[in-house]
């Protein structure tokens, strides 16, 4: 890709000024210099001359007075009506940020994109490609405050044919139509519609390649992003010491399979430059409750894959998980990439549709969990319940932590329960030297869930927890009394296929003194997404013995009939 984008420019920059820059930086001068309002393409001899204009000018270099923007450029052919925007201040109010998006046109929707940094990135579509155009033109560069924003198009993923076995929406368009990201905190438009959930590729990769995937300066992994549409999270922190590294691929399943193919070559180059002569396999990363369904009866999926790409696959043994690692390695090994991402497409396609009937099936009563990781989800609500539902969660977090939750004069509390739609609130503690707070949560299910997985994302940020660990917090909810030998089971079974379910560790304490609505409390412990699970399956438990006991109810209260 030897073509750049040059934005953030003044009004009265000429090609010159263009040319005479490049020259100045000892870089190609281009014949070619396509210069719009505000904008302009440069063509430069190689992709190398494009890397190296990018890292010397983006940011870095002022034209009358604006410091430019430089990038690659996105094909107009590839264009579309979706653009993404980055570096949005945390403190921004969306309402704020979506006047500022519906003044470039119509909005159809709004979806914020999972990332690990401060700031926040959101993916818009708009009504058409046009004002896609005006808005990337206009919004890159906003300042707010020491913030600039940064807009570029997303790559139209709905060119290549849907990988078969997805569900389709009314009109026969994939579910993928509507991206891997949620929806936007402020329920933009598209909040309602049906998408897929986001299910990221996991991948291992050796500490020695690490290196050479980020690129100096972070290029050439800003390279895979940019030309996959995904969002790329090198965990290069975690397992210090160890000889691989972690690597989580936010995007579609295209998308994924698409920076997939890149990290491997990237290696397979730096293997050969370095001499490693052994061929490089490729790692994926899986929960342990999905990867049953992905071998399949007697291995018969697992072989299915193996002769239709020609690959070998062998998964790690179950001794290795833990409740704290639940992941199982599944490693591929073949002679060429084109087998290696044949077969990262085929098992992710298995485990990705095990992922969403497990989903389906928690959520038959309660709202869409769109994360494996720790995501928050969308703004769908079940149908089967009011809107107005409201539950509480009692979060115990680090008594350290409780500041940074909390923010200067309450900003960041606040802001989180105006996102979440949630009364927020920190118990004082029990005493002086205790060393856990409780945080307690009242919402929907969806606002619970949306707070729980926030705070562990603060709480990781802060630095409360190492490179190395999992957010693992221990949750309260309450049950009735009445309710809590269907928790247990018949010799502790149904809560022990509970924490095999899950992977949370649930405690219902048999010492307890009912309180003065008859409720007691039930623990659950456990990283975000096993937490959540296990207490969407109780609380299902808990409504199927209310429902018991009102058809009960009703059944005694009817009085006899009596023929006329």
């Amino acid at each position: 890709m030897n073509k750049l984008y040059v934005g953030n420019l003044s009004p009265s920059v000429t090609v010159e000024d263009l040319k005479q820059l490049f020259g100045e930086r000892k870089l190609p001068v281009a014949d070619q210099v396509l210069l719009k309002p505000g904008y302009a393409f440069v063509d430069l001899p190689d992709q190398n001359w494009a890397r190296k204009a990018i890292e010397i000018l983006s940011g870095k270099a002022e034209l009358h007075g604006k410091v430019i923007e430089v990038d690659y450029s996105v094909p107009k052919k590839l264009r579309s009506r979706k653009i993404q925007v980055r570096n949005i201040p945390p403190h921004l109010q969306w309402e704020v940020l979506d006047g500022l998006l519906a003044q470039h046109g119509t909005v159809d929707n709004v979806e914020q994109v999972n990332t690990d940094t401060e700031t926040a990135v959101v993916n818009v579509t708009y009504a058409t490609k046009e004002e896609a155009k005006v808005a990337i033109d206009t919004l890159t560069g906003h300042q707010f405050g020491e913030y600039a924003l940064d807009a570029s198009y997303i790559l139209d993923m709905d060119a290549p044919p849907p990988i078969q076995g997805l569900r389709t929406r009314r009109g026969g368009r994939s579910s993928r139509d509507q991206g891997s990201a949620q929806a936007g905190p402020s329920g933009g438009p598209g909040g309602s519609r049906p998408r897929l959930l986001e299910f990221p590729l996991r991948i291992l990769v050796p500490a020695q390649f690490v290196g050479a995937i980020i690129g100096k300066e972070g290029l050439t992994i800003k390279n895979v992003t940019r030309q996959t549409q995904s969002k790329v999270d090198i965990h290069r922190k975690e397992n210090a010491g160890a000889a691989e590294k972690p690597i989580t691929i936010h995007s579609t399943p295209e998308g994924c399979s698409a920076a997939c193919l890149m990290i491997l070559d990237i290696m397979q180059k730096e293997a050969i430059e370095t001499k490693v002569m052994e061929d490089i396999p490729l790692k994926i990363l899986a929960h342990n409750s999905l990867v049953g369904r992905l071998i399949g009866k007697e291995g018969r999926n697992l072989k299915k894959i193996e002769e239709e790409t020609g690959t070998k696959i062998t998964i790690s043994a179950l001794q290795e998980c833990t409740v704290h690692k639940p992941e199982r390695t599944i490693t591929v090994k073949a002679t060429t990439l084109e087998a290696l991402c044949k077969a990262e497409a085929d098992i992710m396609k298995k485990l990705r549709e095990a992922y969403e009937n497990d989903v389906a099936a928690i959520n038959s009563h309660s709202p869409h969990l769109s994360g494996l990781y720790g995501v928050p989800p969308g703004s769908a609500i079940s149908n089967q319940h009011s809107v107005s539902e409201q539950e509480v969660a009692y979060l115990l977090v680090p008594t350290q932590a409780v500041g940074a939750l909390i923010g200067k004069k309450g900003q960041h509390i606040k802001q989180l329960a105006h996102f979440a739609g949630a009364s927020i609130k920190i118990a004082p503690a029990e005493s002086p030297e205790a060393t856990e707070r409780v945080v307690i949560i009242t919402g929907s299910p969806e606002a619970q869930f949306k707070v729980h997985g926030q705070i562990c994302g603060k709480l990781k940020e802060e630095n409360f927890f190492s490179a190395r660990e999992e957010v693992k917090l221990e949750t309260h909810i309450k049950v009735p009394s009445a309710a809590a030998g269907r928790v247990i089971g018949k010799g502790g079974k149904t809560v022990k296929e509970l924490q095999n379910a899950t992977s949370a560790e649930v405690i219902v304490p048999r010492d307890q003194t009912a309180d003065e609505n008859d409720e007691i409390f039930v623990k659950i412990s456990g990283h975000f997404f096993a937490s959540q699970t296990a207490q969407r399956k109780i609380r299902e438990i808990v409504r199927q013995v209310k429902h018991q006991e009102q058809k009960h109810q009703q059944g005694a209260a009817v009085p006899p009939q009596h023929s006329k």
